[in-house]
């Protein structure tokens, strides 16, 4: 990566966005720079520059505010405007819709699921609740925590 010179930059330069509650990177080129945001990935990142019609190159600090305002909105719309395969959370439990969670809502969400495998008792639940493996790993020989020794020899 090239270093960039402050000269370059200029005095209207964004060192920091905040968009949907999280820290933006403004050095950083705002297509990427919005998976700092929590429950946006690569092409999650892509699509709400498409969705807003920014520049994905462009760099986070010289947005301006309207472009911002462009991209705090597609974030807003992004449920609707984007394929169902493309959203995190599809058939709601609770209510059996489709949307996309941003910032904390995504961890709010997990740890409401999680509560709710364990009440209900779940095999799932019970990896969670004693903190093992839950989807099926090798639990014999691998992630290994602890205090834990080699193997020991018979005297």
């Amino acid at each position: 990566m090239a270093k960039i010179d402050e000269a370059e930059l200029g005095a209207d330069f964004n060192y920091i966005i905040r968009l949907a509650d999280s820290d933006v990177d403004g050095l950083s080129r705002i297509g990427m720079g919005l998976t700092s945001v929590k429950g946006v990935g690569a092409r999650t990142a892509l699509q709400i520059c498409k969705i807003a019609g920014i520049d994905k190159d462009k760099l986070g600090g010289h947005l301006t505010d309207d472009e911002q305002n462009q991209i705090r909105e597609a974030i807003d719309q992004y449920a609707d405007k984007v394929p169902l395969w493309m959203l995190n959370r599809q058939r709601d439990i609770e209510s059996g819709e489709e949307f996309h969670l941003f910032s904390q809502d995504v961890g709010m969400t997990q740890d409401d699921d999680i509560a709710r495998l364990r009440s209900t008792k779940a095999y799932r639940g019970l990896r969670h609740a004693a903190r093992k493996r839950v989807r099926g790993q090798r639990t014999r020989s691998n992630g290994r925590t602890g205090l834990t020794l080699g193997v020991q020899r018979k005297q």
